[in-house]
């Protein structure tokens, strides 16, 4: 399905940007000039919150406040592509597959402070899914820590080496599986590939840029730091061994003194450095093939949607 146009409430619409009048532009004795849903093009944009000017086809231009006008693009979708509507039509939560536990606990670097992060994936109803709404790509719950994607956005992130969902598949720390779910979990190694490389190096790379400029403001945020160097050595022995190590062992104690903001950011930017050679060679010597198993993806992906037209979840 086509991703629908959003119209961010905080974005400045530039000039030549076709709108919907959502007022009548009345003249003088109330004449309606453009009425309520007629289309203009904006020919001065004077910010945020402060209106748009917008000429109308017969030349007539009216001053309209932001939430007065539409993107011309956002009002011709109306309904189409809205996932919100379908979930309005059936609960999501009850079509999870997969859910398992990640984040600290998962890890085993948990306190008494530490949350409980559900994670997992969901498979909709087929009506649903083929309907001209669509479905979400995930669901969450903030009150429980939960978040579950759709069965196809996992799939895709899985083969893009998306580590949050490739610890997913990996969690030692499973609640629920039906029997489809079990066989996603059986087809785990089909995900990994030297893509692990690209996915993991880059997120590090740019994550830890921005931390060096909040060093220079004093706002480290040390839990933020830990969880960037296990990830480097997450990488490195997926690189190495095939196999997503979730549950922190050999490194727990460092981890947990870089978390408390107890081991000195230059000793944290040598190790980072440290890894990122040990996985470089990890990338010349991996026995992973170069990209993940697409075709064993897109097979499995038809069988869930086929499973999916059943009343009952598979």
């Amino acid at each position: 399905m086509t991703e629908r146009v959003h119209q961010n409430p905080n974005l400045v619409f530039s000039v030549g940007t076709q709108v919907v009048s959502l007022r009548d532009v009345t003249g003088r004795g109330g004449q309606i000039l453009a009425g309520h849903g007629s289309v203009g093009v904006i020919v001065e944009s004077s910010g945020l919150g402060a209106g748009y000017r917008v000429r109308f086809p017969d030349g007539v231009e009216e001053l309209l406040r932001s939430d007065e006008v539409v993107m011309l693009a956002c009002f011709q979708e109306g309904e189409i592509g809205d996932p919100q509507i379908s979930a309005a039509r059936g609960n999501f939560f009850d079509r999870v597959i997969y859910r398992c536990v990640v984040g600290s606990r998962g890890y085993g670097l948990d306190d008494e402070r530490s949350d409980t992060d559900y994670r997992g994936v969901f498979l909709a109803p087929a009506d649903l899914h083929w309907s001209l709404h669509g479905v979400p790509d995930q669901i969450e719950c903030h009150a429980t820590q939960e978040h579950y994607w759709e069965f196809e956005r996992f799939l895709v992130l899985a083969l893009k080496a998306n580590p949050n969902v490739l610890e997913c598949l990996y969690t030692p720390l499973v609640e629920k599986t039906t029997p489809l779910a079990e066989e996603l979990l059986r087809m785990r190694p089909a995900f990994l590939s030297k893509l692990v490389y690209q996915t993991y190096n880059g997120y590090v790379m740019s994550q830890f840029k921005k931390m060096q400029a909040d060093l220079r403001s004093g706002q480290v945020k040390w839990k933020h730091v830990m969880h960037l160097i296990r990830l480097l050595l997450s990488g490195i022995s997926v690189l190495r061994h095939g196999f997503v190590p979730v549950k922190v062992e050999e490194h727990q104690e460092q981890l947990r003194a870089i978390k408390r903001g107890e081991m000195a950011w230059t000793e944290t930017e040598r190790w980072r450095l440290s890894l990122h050679t040990d996985f470089d060679r990890a990338l010349a010597d991996s026995k992973l093939p170069d990209r993940p198993d697409y075709e064993a993806a897109n097979n499995l992906l038809i069988k869930a949607r086929r499973l999916a037209q059943a009343a009952e979840l598979p």
